[in-house]
């Protein structure tokens, strides 16, 4: 039996600069942090020729190709796991479609489990750049690169996404005094709204391939905030990161009608006047999670509590995907 984990992530600063359609033209950056929330990945050898299949549904096929799940059909396919006899079983801390990254994740444990497996071993640049392969070169989803290597790595980490299609990637150089203040600093709440990031993403990427000015130039500011963000950070001066994680939520609300809703930005304003400096919806938007930077967590956490919130906390994860048992 082997199992695996990869860690979902929050994005600090320059959020949708790491899509193909952008990053080719003008290249991208972000910066972007592991979280000890996980999806676990385990594949058992069993005793029957068959793939048996248990995620949100199960499968029991002959072969491979006969897998209905995209991602774990073409994770066997690309790490040779062909022959049959597996089991593949997945589960995870937090559910999908809440805008912590769930699907790089999965996809990056997932192929380290099946590369563990065949005796291969991979390094984290290798195991991200095969899960972008699989989810935007073969099946064509409109999403960036930032899920992958986030969680192939961990940490807290910068990537510079280059216009030849590289990745550079860095950590962010705080000290551990700032580390720690910067963990203790931030809050998440769940508003309740799973979606998927496809239609959200797809709209910009469609708008950033025909050039789109309103889009790019939005685009290019949101890259400039990641930038003054690693700049804050590395500083120490978190209240300043919160205010530019503010600008950051404000302009991105601009790039589609399906970013937030009424009671989303009903939730944001009740945070900013309940102590928070500065928050966004982490991931594409529609739903998912909150997070605010904030010096009162106590007043903050009453507040979102009174409206109906929950919390989940967290500290960051600087192991990446890894196998736990084996």
């Amino acid at each position: 039996m082997i199992v695996t984990r990869s860690p979902l992530r929050i994005t600090f600063g320059g959020g949708g600069t790491d899509l193909p359609s952008y990053y080719r033209e003008h290249g991208g950056f972000l910066i972007s942090a592991a979280i000890d929330k996980f999806v676990y990945i385990t594949v058992f050898d069993n005793f029957t020729p068959e793939y048996l299949v248990r995620y949100s549904s199960n499968e029991r096929v002959a072969s491979f190709d006969q897998i209905k799940h995209p991602i774990v059909r073409e994770a066997c396919r690309l790490t040779g796991a062909t022959k049959g006899g597996i089991e593949i079983v997945s589960m995870a801390d937090i559910p999908a479609g809440t805008g912590l990254g769930s699907s790089g994740s999965f996809t990056t444990a997932l192929l380290k489990a099946l590369h563990t497996r065949e005796r291969n071993v991979i390094h984290p640049q290798d195991l991200a750049e095969q899960a972008c392969h699989i989810e935007i070169d073969l099946l064509k989803e409109p999403i960036g690169k930032q899920d992958q290597y986030i969680a192939a790595y961990g940490g807290i980490t910068c990537f510079e996404f280059c216009k030849d299609d590289t990745v550079k990637a860095l950590p962010l150089r705080l000290s551990d005094e700032i580390r720690g203040n910067l963990e203790d600093s931030l809050m998440l709440f769940f508003t309740g709204f799973s979606r998927s990031a496809s239609e959200t993403l797809k709209d910009q990427d469609d708008k950033t391939k025909k050039s789109d000015p309103d889009m790019i130039s939005n685009l290019h500011y949101v890259k400039e905030l990641g930038l003054q963000s690693k700049e804050m950070l590395e500083d120490g001066q978190l209240d300043q990161f919160g205010a530019i994680m503010h600008e950051h939520w404000m302009h991105k609300r601009k790039r589609s009608g399906n970013m937030s809703n009424s009671k989303i930005d009903q939730w944001y304003e009740l945070g900013m006047r309940s102590g928070a400096t500065g928050g966004k919806l982490i991931g594409a938007g529609g739903g998912g999670f909150l997070m605010f930077h904030t010096s009162d967590k106590k007043r903050l956490r009453h507040a979102m509590l009174e409206a109906g919130l929950r919390e989940v906390r967290f500290r960051f994860d600087f192991e990446g995907t890894k196998v736990i048992a084996q």
